[in-house]
This record gives C-alpha cells, sequence and structure tokens, in this order.
C-alpha cells in the first residue's frame, strides 16, 4: 500500500513537473497565427484574439484568451464577441508542438444574429456558374469543434429591421463525436413587454450535413412564460418535437410535436419558410384546452376569492388604447393555422369540436372556418380581421343555432334577462374581440330567432289579467303565475350601432299570449325600451263574451328600464272603456237595425252614426 502510495506522487509531482515544463518551454502565443488561419480556412469567418495568451493549468490544462470576436466576410459587426475564452487542450499532442482543442468555452459573449453581422457580398467576388451550387459537396465542415460551452451570455436576433429580440442567461453545452452526432443542453430566457420567458431544453443532434441540413430531436423542453397580464404562477409546460433545418431553401420542419401549456396539451407539426416576408404553417390539435387557466378567468358571481391573480401591465405596455399597436405584427409575417380541440373551455363555457382553420397575409387575417358545438347548439364564426390600416377592421358573419342564450350571457357577465334556444344569422363589423368593444363600436344586421324563450324578471299575461281584474271584477285571470314570461316562438330583426340595438318586426308567439312591437337596447347602460302590442289569448276565467273581446284586442304595453329592475305601462283602462264603448255601440246598432221603420230608432241610427 506504501509503495502504491509512493508511485501515486510520484506520477503526480511528474505530471506537475511536465506541465510546468510547457507553460514554461511552450508559448501558447505562438499558436495565435493558427487558430485564425484555421478559422477562417474553414468557416471563412475571421477570428481576432486582443491581449496576450496564457496558460491555465488546474483543473483542466487550457489556453486563456482576452476579448475576442469572430466575423463573417464583409460584415460590419461580429457575429460572436466574448471578453474571455478558454480552450480546453490535449497535453500529449503539445509535445510535438501541436494544438488539439478538446472544447471551446465562451462566458459572457454576445452573440448578434442581425443584418449588421451577416455575411455580405463583395461587389468584385466571381459569380458562380449558373446551376452550380454555391457550397460543393466537398466543401469543408464548417463546425470542427468537440464540445463548446457558452456561458451566461446574450443573443441579440432581428430580421431586416424588425424590434430586436433580446435571449438573455444563455447557458449552453453542444458535444460531438467524431460521426458528428452531437447532444446538447441549452437554458436561456427572454424578455420583453415586463414577461419572462424562461426555457431549457435538451437534444441529440445531426451535424453529418452541416451546414446544410441539421437535424435534431428535441427530447426535453420546459418553459415558463410569466410577468404583465398573465395570471400568477404563469404559463408553463414541457414539450418534444424532432427539428429539421434546411439552408437553400432556408426552412424549418417541426414533427412529431407535442407540447402543453398548464393542464392543456397539443400535438401536431409545423413549417417555417424564412425570407423577407416569412410563412409559418401550423396543423394542432388538443383533447382538452382550457384558456381559463391562462386568462384567470372566473365568474364574477363566485364569492370566493380568486386562486388566480393577474398582474395587469403598466399603461404604457398595455396599450389598451391602441390595439392596432397590438396587431400591428400580424404586417410583417404569412401563416396558416389549422387547429381542432374536442373540448374547449372559454369563460366557463364548454365548446365541443371546436375547428379553426386560418389564413395571415401580412396583416389580413381570415378565419374560413371557426365553428363548434356550444350549449345544446352549433356556431360558425367565419369573417376577417384586417390590420393594414391605421384601425383594425374585424367583418364576422356569425350562424348560431339552437345555442341556449343564458349560457353566453353569463359567460359575458350580463345579466339573463331572456334565456331560451338562440339561432342568429348576421353581418357585423368592429375592431377587437373584447366585450368592451362589441357594447361600444361594433355595428352591423341580424336576423334573430329564438324557441321556449322566456323573459325572466316580468310576466306580462299576469300584469294584463291582474289589471283588466282591477277594472273588471266580471273577469280575472289565473290563480298561480311564473315569475317569467314564456314564448314558445319569437323572431325579430335587429341592427347594432355603437352599443345600441334596435329592434324591429318583433313578433311572438305561445299557448297564452300573441305579442308584435320593436324598441331599443342600450347595452353600456344596461337599459331597454321596448314598445309591445300583447294580445293574452289564454288563462282567462269570467263571462265569455267580454273574454272573447280581449281575446282579439291588442294591449299597449311598454317595457322599459334596467335589465334587472324593469318597468312597465300598460293602457288597460283604456282599452277597456274603448271595449265597453264598442260592446254598447254594437248593441244599440242591433236594435236600431231591428226598429229601423220606428223614428226611435231612426234617430238612434243618426246618433250612433255621428259618434
Amino acid at each position: 500500500m506504501r509503495r502504491l502510495l509512493t508511485t501515486l506522487v510520484i506520477l503526480l509531482v511528474v505530471l506537475v513537473a511536465g506541465m510546468s515544463a510547457l507553460v514554461l518551454l511552450v508559448n501558447p502565443n505562438d499558436f495565435r497565427a493558427y487558430m485564425v488561419t484555421n478559422v477562417e480556412q474553414k468557416s471563412g469567418y475571421h477570428l481576432t484574439l486582443d491581449g496576450e495568451l496564457r496558460w491555465h493549468i488546474w483543473p483542466q490544462l487550457s489556453i486563456l484568451a482576452g476579448r475576442m470576436t469572430l466575423t463573417a466576410p464583409g460584415a460590419t459587426a461580429p457575429v460572436v464577441s466574448a471578453d474571455n475564452m478558454r480552450l480546453d487542450v490535449k497535453l500529449l499532442p503539445l509535445l510535438s508542438h501541436q494544438l488539439f482543442v478538446k472544447q471551446v468555452m465562451l462566458k459572457n459573449a454576445v452573440i448578434r444574429l442581425t443584418p449588421d453581422s451577416e455575411e455580405q457580398t463583395q461587389p468584385d467576388a466571381p459569380i458562380a456558374p449558373a446551376g452550380h451550387s454555391e457550397e460543393s459537396a466537398e466543401a469543408p465542415w464548417k463546425f470542427d469543434i468537440d464540445n463548446l460551452r457558452v456561458v451566461d451570455s446574450l443573443l441579440i436576433w432581428q430580421r431586416a429591421n424588425n424590434e430586436q429580440i433580446n435571449v438573455r442567461d444563455i447557458n449552453l453545452t453542444l458535444q460531438q463525436n467524431a460521426k458528428r452526432q452531437a447532444q446538447m443542453e441549452l437554458s436561456s430566457r427572454v424578455n420583453r413587454n415586463q414577461r419572462d420567458l424562461s426555457f431549457s431544453m435538451a437534444a441529440d443532434i445531426d451535424l453529418q450535413q452541416f451546414p446544410r441540413r441539421i437535424a435534431a430531436n428535441v427530447s426535453q423542453f420546459s418553459y415558463q412564460l410569466e410577468g404583465a397580464d398573465i395570471l400568477a404562477g404563469g404559463i408553463k409546460g414541457e414539450g418534444s418535437a424532432q427539428v429539421v433545418y434546411q439552408q437553400t431553401p432556408q426552412q424549418v420542419a417541426l414533427s412529431q410535436l407535442s407540447v402543453s401549456a398548464n393542464d392543456s396539451t397539443f400535438t401536431g407539426d409545423a413549417d417555417i419558410k424564412f425570407g423577407e416576408i416569412p410563412a409559418y404553417t401550423l396543423s394542432l390539435a388538443s383533447t382538452v384546452l382550457n384558456l381559463d387557466t391562462f386568462t384567470g378567468w372566473q365568474a364574477s358571481s363566485s364569492q370566493a376569492q380568486p386562486s388566480q391573480v393577474v398582474t395587469s401591465a403598466p399603461v404604457i405596455a398595455s396599450q389598451m388604447d391602441d390595439p392596432q399597436h397590438n396587431l400591428e405584427v400580424l404586417r410583417d409575417f404569412n401563416a396558416q393555422l389549422n387547429l381542432s380541440v374536442d373540448q374547449l373551455t372559454y369563460r366557463g363555457m364548454n365548446i365541443a369540436h371546436l375547428v379553426l382553420q386560418a389564413d395571415n397575409r401580412q396583416g389580413l387575417l381570415t378565419s374560413h372556418s371557426l365553428s363548434g358545438q356550444l350549449a345544446g347548439g352549433d356556431f360558425a364564426l367565419p369573417g376577417t380581421l384586417d390590420a393594414r390600416g391605421s384601425r383594425p377592421v374585424i367583418t364576422v358573419q356569425p350562424v348560431v343555432k339552437q345555442v341556449e342564450l343564458g349560457t353566453v350571457l353569463k359567460a359575458f357577465e350580463m345579466p339573463q334577462v331572456l334565456t331560451g334556444k338562440f339561432s342568429m344569422q348576421g353581418d357585423l363589423t368592429g375592431d377587437r374581440f373584447t366585450s368592451q368593444s362589441f357594447e361600444r363600436r361594433w355595428q352591423g344586421t341580424a336576423q334573430m330567432t329564438m324557441q321556449d324563450a322566456q323573459l325572466h324578471g316580468l310576466n306580462i299575461q299576469q300584469l294584463i289579467q291582474q289589471a283588466v281584474a282591477r277594472n273588471d271584477s266580471s273577469v280575472r285571470g289565473q290563480d298561480e303565475y311564473q315569475r317569467y314570461t314564456e314564448v314558445k316562438q319569437l323572431s325579430a330583426k335587429a341592427s347594432l350601432n355603437r352599443g345600441t340595438v334596435k329592434i324591429t318586426e318583433l313578433g311572438a308567439d305561445s299557448p297564452l299570449l300573441n305579442l308584435s312591437g320593436g324598441g331599443t337596447v342600450d347595452m353600456p347602460g344596461k337599459q331597454c325600451d321596448m314598445a309591445l302590442n300583447v294580445r293574452v289569448t289564454g288563462g282567462w276565467q269570467g263571462r265569455d263574451d267580454l273574454i272573447q273581446q280581449l281575446q282579439k284586442t291588442p294591449i299597449p304595453l311598454r317595457v322599459y328600464g334596467p335589465w334587472n329592475q324593469l318597468n312597465y305601462q300598460l293602457q288597460v283602462d283604456q282599452i277597456l272603456r274603448k271595449t265597453l264603448q264598442d260592446r254598447a255601440k254594437d248593441a244599440l246598432n242591433k236594435w236600431a237595425e231591428k226598429n229601423q221603420d220606428s223614428r226611435e230608432g231612426q234617430d238612434l241610427k243618426k246618433l250612433l252614426d255621428k259618434l
């Protein structure tokens, strides 16, 4: 045991002595020109190393460099710059004065992928013959580093004149073998508009055809999005995908894509084609998608304190008064989206079999199909969103069939004054898909129908029958009433103009009453003013002749005031007075006709004609 320890100590001393001798005998600055030349031959990029190169022995034999830059041909800004660079080298090749780099580590590096850092074609550069690829199949492989580490670094990404995106705190480890198969681990974060996106990923990469083609199997990807206008705890999830990058034409294809967001999961594929105007194609499917977990929405009727709180952005950041600013990004790309969701939750509503097919053409977003099943019925919302002008313009042609209206009113926190199976076909325009915008800035027309409708808080039949009974005790209504007006069929035309709904050609029928009329609904003020003519055709008790007359007589009814406390005006006494006058006049007419030969009959006939 003592001999073994002695031997190990001798070996350690020899190793330290040998490495110390190398530090004294081999000057790392002798390799400066070799490194610059080798990098330029293999990649075409120009490497600069400022300051003296120096040895670092423990725990790894390395060459330390000061500030370094790597610049593409003709570029005005370096693609990579770093204050510190470390080259881990092998010991034995140094004995023959050869440099073999095992690992390159950059710390506090700045990586620029901007127009200024891109390779620029020189005016006097030779032009390749037609049909000849810029890169020969025998072109040298540009990435010739076994191990690369980037620590606490920054990526600046910008396309054309778009806003720069800064990707901070980059920590990258890339290891590749002789077969050009690499393993990568990456973590970073992006901070923009008071929102912070942090992510990490691990992937196996095939670099055999680098840089013309890169294939990667992303086996692990996790992320978390937090910040302004995002619920507490943020949006987070995991994912995986097969990724293929192609240089000519430049594009990225993702297949076998699987990504989760809170308690929702998506599968599908995507394709990105770069160019002056990028083009994105995305196809996704989800079994369950809960949008309320992203927005933190909760019904206002809940008395419990919300468990998820959304952090509001400052006024300048949110720019709520400038919806166009939020949509300007649509002008910068083309895109196609195909989305299918088996079960979608939005504002507490359960939507089944949602299908969305849409495309964007530099600011003109067209929804070819947005359909689903909701509250016992179905809907389709084709339309367009034009963000190319100074203000966004949304056009929608909704088709709604047999949807329970109360469910929708509850979701948008509106009083459930009217419920029933609602159908509509319309043509509407506005600027934003929010309840506030719909109440104040939308316009359009619609044809509406309802089945089994109920007007809550007001029983029109009860109002009329009780008012008649107070004026004439010979008739009365039912002994018991519901606290709503029930209508079997209802139809109307409506026009919406900045929060005011004008209703015309209103007609409703039920076994107990028939009504017609029109009026206005003030959506911001949550008030209405309706002028109706009502015939109560059932539920009467008493004198048959008066009941028959009342069943034929339309009674004017005005319903007005706040939705949650409706007021009404009835003109029953005038109607009864006129009914009694008509009955008396009719009786006198009959007597006059029977006694038309007598003087009394003739005088009565003349008097009645004057009335």
